[in-house]
C-alpha cells in the first residue's frame, strides 16, 4: 500500500551549485500543482535538527530561478553523523508533520539521506546538486554546465594575457577527483595540455608536450589542470618543474576556485533543475523511495541511492581521444 504523502520538505545540503534555487522552485511549484504542502528546511541538516522549516507555496519562489547559490542556505552536520542527532532531526520532522524530503547535494547529503530513511521509514528523493559531475546514475549534475562556461570564459580571458606575453599558463579548476569539467573546459577552451586524475600523465610526458607545442610554432599554452590531478604534488610545484626544465617559458598559475561555483545559471541548468524537481516529487506521491533523479539519455531517470553514492562516475574516453587530436 502507498503511504499517503500531504507534507513534503525539501533542502539543499553540502556545496551550492548553480542551479539549486531553480530545483527548489521546481519542487515547491510540483507539490503546489499535486495539492501537497511544502517546506523548505535551511542549513540543510543542521536545520532539521534544530527545526528551522519555513511553509513555501508557488509564490514564495518567484524570482529565484536565476540565482545562483541556495536561498535555503547550505550547511554541514557534524551532530547529524550521530545516532542522536539524527533522532533529533526526526522528531523535529515528525513535529512539523513532513512525511516525505527532498535533498539538493552530493554523495554525502545522499549518504545522510540514506541513513536517515532507513532508520526512520521516512521516504526521501535525491536531486544530484554539484559542479564536479561526479554522481553516478546521471550525465549530468546541476551546476556543472554552468561552472563550464564560466570556465570557459575566464580561460578565454587568460588566454588573451598568455599570447600578448608568450606566457604558459596553468589553470586549475574544481573537479575534486574527477575530471570532468577539466578535460570539457580544456577541449572548449582550446587548451594545449589537460591534466585529469583518471590519466596521469607524468612530469616527462607534460614536458614533452610542451616542448612539441612550442616547436609547432606556439609562442603561448594553456594547460588546465584538475585539482584532483596527480602529475604533480600541486599546481604550483608542476610550474617550478617546467620553469626549471623549460627556461624559454615564462609560467603563471591561475587557480580559479569558489568562482566556479558561483553565478546565474545556464538554461540547460535551469530547465534540468525543473525537470528534476516535478520527477522528485511525482516520484514520492506515486510510492518510490530512497532513490536520486537523474539525466540519461535525455530521459528523467531513478538511481537507488546507494548505488549513486557508491558508483563512480566515469570520464568520457572519445573526449580524451578528441582532446589529444586537437592539441597538435
Amino acid at each position: 500500500m502507498v503511504h499517503t504523502i500531504k507534507k513534503i520538505g525539501v533542502f539543499t545540503s553540502g556545496g551550492d551549485s548553480p542551479g539549486m534555487n531553480a530545483a527548489i522552485r521546481s519542487v515547491v511549484r510540483a507539490c503546489a500543482f499535486h495539492n501537497i504542502e511544502c517546506v523548505g528546511i535551511y542549513r540543510g541538516y543542521e536545520g532539521m535538527i534544530e527545526g528551522d522549516f519555513k511553509s513555501m507555496d508557488a509564490r514564495s519562489v518567484k524570482g529565484i530561478i536565476n540565482k545562483g547559490g541556495t536561498v535555503l542556505k547550505s550547511a554541514r552536520s557534524k551532530e547529524f553523523r550521530t545516532v542522536e542527532g539524527r533522532q533529533k532531526a526526526y522528531e523535529k520532522l515528525k513535529e512539523a508533520g513532513i512525511d516525505a524530503f527532498v535533498v539538493i547535494g552530493g554523495d554525502g547529503s545522499f549518504t545522510g539521506a540514506m541513513i536517515f530513511s532507513q532508520e526512520f521509514g521516512i521516504p526521501v528523493m535525491g536531486i544530484p546538486g554539484t559542479i564536479d559531475n561526479d554522481i553516478f546514475g546521471t550525465t549530468h549534475t546541476l551546476g556543472y554546465d554552468t561552472a563550464l562556461n564560466t570556465v570557459v570564459e575566464a580561460i578565454d580571458k587568460i588566454r588573451d594575457t598568455a599570447s600578448s606575453h608568450n606566457r604558459l599558463f596553468f589553470i586549475e579548476v574544481m573537479g575534486r577527483d574527477v575530471g570532468h569539467i577539466a578535460l570539457n573546459v580544456g577541449i572548449g577552451a582550446g587548451a594545449e595540455e589537460i591534466l585529469i586524475p583518471e590519466e596521469d600523465l607524468g612530469l616527462d610526458r607534460l614536458l614533452e608536450s610542451l616542448r612539441r607545442s612550442k616547436q609547432s610554432g606556439k609562442s603561448s599554452s594553456i594547460v588546465v589542470v584538475a585539482e584532483g590531478d596527480k602529475t604533480g604534488k600541486n599546481v604550483f610545484e608542476l610550474k617550478d618543474y617546467v620553469e626549471a626544465n623549460m627556461t624559454e617559458y615564462e609560467v603563471r598559475v591561475s587557480v580559479l576556485g569558489h568562482m566556479q561555483r558561483g553565478g546565474s545559471p545556464s538554461c540547460f541548468d535551469r530547465v534540468l533543475a525543473s525537470r528534476m524537481g516535478v520527477k522528485a516529487i511525482e516520484s514520492l506521491i506515486t510510492g518510490k523511495n530512497n532513490c536520486m533523479v537523474g539525466l540519461n539519455n535525455d530521459i528523467m531517470t531513478l538511481t537507488p541511492l546507494d548505488q549513486a553514492v557508491k558508483g563512480k562516475s566515469k570520464i568520457n574516453m572519445e573526449l580524451l581521444r578528441v582532446s589529444d587530436i586537437m592539441s597538435i
